[in-house]
């Protein structure tokens, strides 16, 4: 590969090179290396296992300890040139006392150095892509928490950035705000933007991620696409719905193999959810049961093939905040 060509795949990817970050003897991350591409990246993890730790590397809030960090070709000891590409929308609230709206937006254009009529452009804009135009002058103390997230959103995509990192950018939001806020989402991942998402709305992130980054205790478990990720979390069974005429009857077949750890019946009464090691194994299996008993089987299909499922499996429970 040319150096030109090289430099220029570089330029458009997000690189963690053996990174550590500790606050202290505190852990924060340990040893990540990663190669983010453009599109929708989910992280998830339980609290604390370091998805706020990686957000913050990117933007350059923190340095890391020890390893490399690259954002679009640039390191985070270049602030300056990293807070142009790179758009922030924190999980907490942080607002100036007084501000309307758009003077919240305009006046962090004015930091870019944009002309008055370029921040008034680029201001309307963004308030128009999350729906508060009409609230502009409205001060933002005064919005609901609803609306104080999409100001945020606003905020952090105003200059058109090339990185867009969302910490629980759905917070707050209403359904039809939600719906709206992950169009604008899928909009820009679309358009070849990388857009890091931390969220605990997870059949959401689900839906609309290209990749997932899965993060326990400051390390990473496991990435890729939703149904590689599977593949990297070694020991999961995994669940698959079974719709047939005779779910009882095919259950009682399945449990006679050792890789089907679980097999119940679903709540409508027509399929059967069962939990493989093998998946390839029992698709074999499922076959050569239709044959041999003639079961009608209607669908076969994953039940878990989602970040939720993954997430569960990794925190060793039930799903909850991230």
């Amino acid at each position: 590969m040319s150096d030109t060509v090289s430099d220029t795949l570089s330029n458009s990817l997000i690189t963690f090179s053996n990174v550590s970050r500790f606050y202290g003897e505190v852990l924060g991350i340990n040893k990540v290396s990663l190669t983010i591409p453009p599109g929708i990246t989910s992280l998830v993890g339980p609290n604390g296992s370091g998805k706020t730790t990686l957000m913050n590397l990117m933007t350059g809030l923190i340095r890391p300890t020890q390893g490399e960090i690259s954002v679009l070709g640039i390191p985070p000891n270049q602030p300056q040139d990293l807070c142009r590409i790179v758009g922030y929308c924190a999980q907490f609230d942080t607002y100036p006392k007084g501000l309307t709206g758009y003077q919240f937006i305009y006046s962090f254009l004015r930091m870019f150095g944009y002309t008055h009529e370029e921040c008034d452009r680029r201001t309307m804009a963004s308030l128009q892509n999350v729906g508060l135009t009409e609230a502009r002058n409205r001060p933002v103390a005064a919005y609901s928490k609803g609306m104080r997230q999409r100001a945020k959103l606003a905020q952090a995509t105003a200059h058109d950035p090339q990185v867009v990192i969302l910490d629980e950018p759905l917070n707050g939001l209403d359904p039809l705000a939600r719906a709206e806020a992950i169009a604008l989402f899928e909009q820009w991942g679309k358009k070849g933007r990388h857009v890091i998402i931390s969220s605990h709305i997870l059949h959401e992130v689900d839906r609309i991620s290209d990749q997932v980054i899965l993060l326990s205790q400051g390390y990473v478990v496991a990435e890729g696409q939703i149904q590689n990720v599977r593949g990297e979390v070694k020991d999961q069974p995994m669940q698959i719905l079974v719709r047939c005429n005779h779910p009882s009857q095919l259950a009682a077949q399945l449990f006679q193999q050792n890789h089907v750890v679980e097999a119940k019946l679903h709540t409508d009464g027509h399929g059967l959810l069962l939990r493989t090691t093998d998946a390839d194994g029992f698709y074999l299996l499922l076959n050569r049961i239709v044959i041999d008993s003639g079961l009608v089987v209607e669908s076969v299909a994953p039940a878990d093939d989602d970040v939720n499922s993954v997430y569960q499996y990794l925190i060793g429970g039930e799903g909850g905040t991230i």
